[in-house]
């Protein structure tokens, strides 16, 4: 093996891969896709000229060759986070504020802890946190740093896509000991369907599962987020709610795990010039790594 070639890029799937024991729980940690991460892979044992796992019907077992590799891998990502934390000991005397915009669920819930963890490791940095949906504050200049469900189609702003949301069908206990947990998806149609006002995503999404949802159906209709997650919360119905919104209420239960809405990618959108700000750069780089991890 030529080392001057050896790609390092692809170690992080391969850690992921040895880490969690599937491709699958790798592409999820990784904010990636399955057959990404099996193609780099693949690719660093082409490289090394060895197989690192052996496909096995419970996952991926590593090889003894995977082991040694694990190990060196391990030695690498340990020196490479002391160097941040030398590193992250002058970003302590970062100091200034910097404006996120985000969706009220992310504003409201998945942000805060994560902003209090930020405030340990940047002390003089203030946050001013906006809630909202629109894309245009960013160019405007109304924030600094935007983490958003859809990616930015303006050249100006740079998109960093660092994780998927999932997203459940769920109800509150009380509603489902009153009438009943559906057992599959055509259940639905039965029950009283917390929807959308001028977003059309869920009758989209009954439609493309063959059944025509007329607005009736939809008992409350809204797309204010955080109002749409309190109605589920009270019971007025079945909702179709994201997976870290879900873990903050043990009483609204999942149903229909077999029902397969598509995640909803979560993009970190900065403007071009990120690059010349210490401070936002340092903000960034913490909820690139942060965000992802709570979305587990």
């Amino acid at each position: 093996m030529n080392t001057h070639h050896f790609n390092w890029n692809l170690v992080p799937a391969f850690l992921a891969a040895h880490e969690h024991g599937s491709l699958l729980a790798a592409a999820r940690a990784l904010g990636s896709s399955q057959p990404t991460v099996g193609r780099h892979i693949s690719e660093l044992e082409t490289q090394l000229g060895t197989v690192l796992f052996e496909r096995t019907g419970r996952g991926l077992a590593p090889t003894p060759a995977g082991l040694r590799l694990a190990e060196a891998a391990r030695a690498m990502e340990s020196g490479a986070l002391a160097l941040l934390s030398s590193v992250g000991a002058s970003r302590s005397t970062l100091e200034g504020t910097v404006r996120i915009s985000a969706s009220q669920p992310v504003a409201c819930v998945l942000l805060p802890p994560l902003l209090a963890q930020m405030r340990q490791t940047l002390p003089g940095i203030q946050v001013e946190l906006v809630a909202s949906n629109a894309v245009s504050n960013l160019l405007r200049r109304e924030a600094d740093i935007a983490l958003r469900m859809v990616r930015p189609v303006q050249a100006s702003l740079v998109a960093r896509r660092i994780g998927q949301v999932g997203l459940s069908a769920c109800a509150h206990r009380d509603y489902l000991a009153r009438r009943g947990t559906p057992a599959e998806p055509a259940d639905l149609l039965q029950h009283d369907l917390v929807g959308n006002d001028q977003v059309m995503d869920i009758p989209r999404g009954f439609a493309a599962l063959g059944h025509d949802v007329p607005r009736e159906r939809l008992v409350l209709r809204t797309d204010d987020l955080m109002a749409y997650w309190s109605a589920v919360r009270a019971g007025m119905g079945i909702g179709f709610v994201a997976d870290y919104l879900l873990r903050t209420d043990p009483a609204v239960q999942r149903v229909l795990p077999q029902l397969r809405i598509p995640p909803l990618p979560i993009w970190l959108t900065v403007h071009r010039e990120i690059r010349s700000s210490a401070r936002i750069r340092a903000v960034y780089d913490f909820l690139a790594q942060a965000v992802p991890q709570t979305l587990l």
